[in-house]
């Protein structure tokens, strides 16, 4: 009967991913988990909009449409990272639904997408900073935990 409950606990596990070697073992541990769960997957690739300095500075070294090619470069890059998360899902058997969600900063990105996409949990990887690292870079991390509806799983690599 308890065993029961747990397949019950979650059904569609949002798993926050930026393609990193890091974020990569996060995305097997969840799929892991969701295959012992039988819960569903939704992948998502949060893109931050790209900074007015930035802009500025490739439209003076006269690249044409800077914004057109930066969208074009993260909207390619997040096709292939979600293409290789949905690709590890299939093998296992599992349903998925991968998101690329633009112009947003990661933990208000992958916070929206977990309303959005009715998740009932997260799970997304950490570097594991602490003391002032964590204060001068802050952490997607620790904001996503904070701000989250549902509960976080985080798959941790420590300093």
């Amino acid at each position: 009967m308890a065993q029961d409950w747990v397949f019950t606990m979650y059904k569609n596990i949002l798993i926050a991913t930026d393609g990193s070697e890091l974020a990569d073992k996060a995305v097997s541990h969840g799929l892991k988990l969701a295959k012992d769960l039988r819960a569903s997957v939704t992948f998502v690739v949060v893109t931050e909009q790209w900074s007015t300095l930035d802009i500025a500075s490739e439209a003076q070294d006269g690249v044409k449409n800077p914004i057109e090619s930066y969208e074009e470069v993260q909207a390619a890059w997040a096709n292939e990272v979600l293409t290789s998360a949905a690709n590890l899902a299939k093998e296992k058997g599992l349903d998925c639904e991968t998101i690329h969600l633009k112009d947003h900063h990661p933990a208000e990105g992958i916070i929206e997408t977990v309303k959005s996409s009715n998740g009932d949990l997260v799970v997304m990887a950490s570097r594991g900073r602490r003391g002032l690292a964590t204060v001068l870079l802050g952490s997607t991390a620790h904001e996503v935990i904070s701000n989250s509806p549902v509960p976080v799983l985080i798959y941790r690599l420590s300093n």
